[in-house]
């Protein structure tokens, strides 16, 4: 099933479920789930309040069993509105999400966001293939060039940088950059040398307003640096850009890994 016929089911509120190909293991790939968290939150707002930032909690893993999703207005300002929203499984929240949506205003502050500084270019580089049974199935959505190591690969570098779009449909919502964002591996997973378990615990997504978006076909450029990792946490910061060199959004994530 295509990415936007699950965002209509969220936009529904109707109970659902989600087919295998969009499994990360033993759960569902994080960026669907919370993109589908954050469209039912984003019904809760009027357009005029854009979201300023997720923070966005992998409770527990979400599997095939039908999820509902909850969402409710914590506060509303006259500018910035608070917001909750939850996937729900089997009675059990499995990703919790508080967001800010706030409406732009006049300001003596402006610094321009910092631009990409890619030397590369996609379609000089081959793409990753999918290989069943042995990279996550969601990711045969994506279209990935890399430009550093690849996940187990024993790698000493600390910053993850590449290119990924969606291989088929549009991308240009805020749900779609969530998963584009999400699509990636920890970063510390190339300075590993076999495969192990890992997984994003906890995620902060901040999104530049106005939005300079994204055309269809169009690669966003992702750079994430390991800011810190010990005993099986890592802690790692990331910038996504559009192919014009726009920023989007910048990433923080708490990771775990098991090795």
């Amino acid at each position: 099933m295509l990415f936007d016929t699950y965002l209509e089911h969220a936009r529904s509120q109707n109970e659902f479920t989600i087919a295998p190909d969009w499994m990360q293991g033993r759960s569902t790939f994080g960026g669907l789930s919370a993109a589908l968290v954050y469209t039912s939150m984003a019904q809760q707002v009027p357009e005029a309040l854009t979201p300023r930032c997720l923070q966005i909690a992998f409770v527990g893993p979400v599997d095939g069993a039908p999820l509902a999703l909850k969402s409710e207005v914590l506060r509303q300002g006259k500018s910035v509105s608070q917001v909750a929203g939850r996937l729900v499984q089997t009675g059990a929240p499995k990703v919790v999400v508080q967001g800010a949506f706030g409406k732009g205003r006049e300001s003596s502050i402006r610094v321009a966001p910092s631009r990409a500084d890619f030397k590369e270019e996609p379609f000089a580089i081959e793409p990753m293939p999918y290989i069943e049974g042995v990279i996550p199935a969601f990711t045969q959505h994506f279209d990935f060039r890399y430009c550093t190591a690849m996940p187990f690969m024993g790698s000493t570098a600390t910053r993850l940088r590449g290119f990924v779009r969606f291989k088929h449909g549009p991308q240009n919502t805020l749900a779609h950059l969530l998963a584009l964002v999400d699509a990636w591996p920890p970063a510390t997973l190339p300075l590993l040398k076999q495969p192990a378990p890992a997984s994003s615990l906890t995620w902060t997504v901040e999104f530049v307003q106005p939005q300079p978006g994204l055309e269809e076909g169009e690669f966003t450029l992702y750079e994430a640096d390991i800011v810190e990792s010990h005993q099986g946490y890592g802690h790692t910061r990331a910038k996504i850009w559009n192919q014009r060199g726009e920023l989007l959004a910048i990433s923080q994530q708490t990771v775990t890994h098991f090795a």
